[in-house]
């Protein structure tokens, strides 16, 4: 199921605005805020799928029975531009464990690039709901490559992708490669238009430098 948050009028679509805007894009500092807010929000449209119980909670002037979370979803992300927007969704989900992913595009003389991964640190999976956020969805390449690390570590019960700007052709990547009766796709905005260099057009550019700066 695929999820299109920037369909409807929000605030989302404010966000999603300046990350793309390049002249706003030269303050990192807001850019990695934007990505936060953001992950808050797909915090709280997942928390919508997931099971809750009721617990009675005791207040000054009586008890009263709420729904509370019944079993926290385990969060990971792909470094490094997955860092802001993944602690947007630990924000809400502030009792939820984290794995990590460090995967790479290796680029090859010939114009072809391989996703590598170099490290994946990670909880028991096993029964759980998992939330994997990664700012850019292009090919799906390395969203798939890092779920099927993640394996490693046990079967989900459910997966959510959560993911800012997402390519079509990678959504339909992801959900030829990772087949899971139950899974979930979010996105704040979803363009048609991938380059022959796997980029997202107009998409943002690279997350990841636009966050931390540019690397080497």
């Amino acid at each position: 199921m695929v999820h299109d948050l920037g369909k409807e009028n929000s605030i989302v679509n404010h966000f999603v605005s300046e990350l793309r805007d390049e002249s706003i894009q030269a303050n990192s500092m807001r850019f990695r805020r934007n990505l936060e807010r953001l992950g808050e929000i797909f915090a709280y449209e997942i928390s919508k799928k997931i099971d809750f119980s009721k617990r009675e909670v005791t207040t000054p002037l009586g008890a009263i029975e709420v729904p509370v979370v019944e079993n926290w979803p385990v969060l990971a992300t792909i470094l490094r531009a997955g860092l802001p927007f993944h602690q947007g969704i630990l924000n809400f989900f502030d009792q939820s464990p984290s794995a990590f992913i460090s995967a790479f595009r290796k680029h090859h003389k010939d114009g072809r690039f391989t996703i590598q991964v170099e490290y994946v640190s990670s909880p028991d999976i096993e029964g759980k709901v998992l939330v994997v956020a990664d700012p850019m969805l292009a090919t799906g390449s390395s969203l798939v490559l890092a779920c099927k690390e993640l394996f490693q570590f046990g079967t989900p019960s459910e997966i959510h992708i959560a993911t800012v700007i997402a390519s079509a052709q990678g959504i339909e990547y992801v959900r030829k490669h990772l087949p899971h009766r139950k899974m979930h796709i979010w996105a704040a905005a979803i363009d048609e238009e991938l380059t022959a260099q796997a980029y997202i057009v107009p998409g943002l550019g690279d997350a990841g430098d636009l966050a931390f700066g540019h690397k080497e």
